[in-house]
């Protein structure tokens, strides 16, 4: 990571960024540029273990449906949110196995989905009430969004930069639309700022949880490897901090106060960011040494 952050004045407004295109297919990813001496192997697992979450986009689906049973206008467009998730994951794959023609992804998506799985015989929210699990929701998008923004920034290879572009932008929309049914959820729950703001910073420390670990682990471990939450997690969020720059980091801070409603653009977004990007830093530096 390097540069300055600059000052609240100069941060811009959430917005699609260039190239965004809704509504796109596989068929819209220009597979024949794919250039095989520009892959990074160090991003390509990362690709990976993103594939194979982004894949599990209908497991997500039914845990909020189940959450949100009675409200039609959530659920219907939780299936479209799904549909694109899924798509994600098979973009992300397919370009994998390009990358890396030993990976299948239809194992290592089995492996995961054997190994991780979601509470999908709940009816109520894990965060307490409907509107937290939207902030919650909020959280997701903002740093898969920031995620796939820096993958794209980091990517030298053309293709994984075309799907890094794509994903970044629909994952800002889909931050967006759980925006928007939070904002209708506040109306019957009233959840305070600080309330959300608990729940997002809680949701951001769970970003070392099993998930992102077991998937390192089911698309990158050799065969009979261990699962070993520390390790998996600690080689996951070594390459995944390296990725990111403050203009990431500082766009993610932004889109987790507007959901907490609290203001994107002052001091407290400089404050967060400069401690944000100290420790991924750290962490990253901390995690090489240690050689995860």
């Amino acid at each position: 990571m390097s540069g300055p952050v600059g000052p609240a004045t100069q941060r811009t407004a959430l917005r699609l960024p260039a190239g965004f295109m809704k509504n796109w297919t596989l068929d819209d990813i220009a597979w024949d540029a794919f250039d095989r001496s520009k892959v990074d192997p160090e991003l390509l697992k990362l690709v990976k273990a993103a594939a194979l979450v982004e894949h599990n986009g209908y497991e997500y689906a039914t845990y909020l449906k189940n959450v949100f049973g009675e409200d039609a206008e959530f659920t219907t467009a939780i299936d479209g949110w799904a549909r694109e998730e899924v798509q994600h994951g098979e973009a992300l794959g397919r370009w994998a196995m390009m990358a890396d023609p030993t990976f299948n992804f239809d194992t290592a998506f089995k492996k995961f989905t054997d190994g991780y799985k979601l509470p999908l015989d709940v009816t109520t929210s894990v965060r307490g009430t409907r509107a937290g699990e939207l902030m919650a929701r909020c959280i997701v998008e903002t740093g898969t969004s920031s995620y796939y923004s820096a993958l794209r920034d980091a990517a030298g290879e053309p293709v994984l930069k075309q799907i890094c572009a794509y994903i970044a932008a629909d994952e800002l929309r889909h931050y967006k639309l759980f925006y928007t049914h939070m904002r209708r959820w506040l109306e019957r729950e009233h959840l305070g700022k600080w309330g959300r703001l608990r729940i997002g910073l809680a949701r951001i420390q769970e970003s070392e949880d099993d998930e992102l670990a077991y998937a390192y682990f089911a698309a990158n471990a050799p065969a009979g490897a261990v699962y070993e939450r520390s390790v998996y997690a600690g080689a996951y969020a070594r390459r995944a901090y390296a990725v990111y720059r403050p203009g990431h980091v500082q766009r993610g801070v932004a889109m987790v106060l507007k959901a907490a409603g609290l203001d994107a653009t002052g001091r407290l977004n400089d404050w967060l960011t400069r401690l944000a990007v100290g420790f991924m830093r750290w962490r990253s530096q901390r995690l090489a040494r240690a050689g995860a």
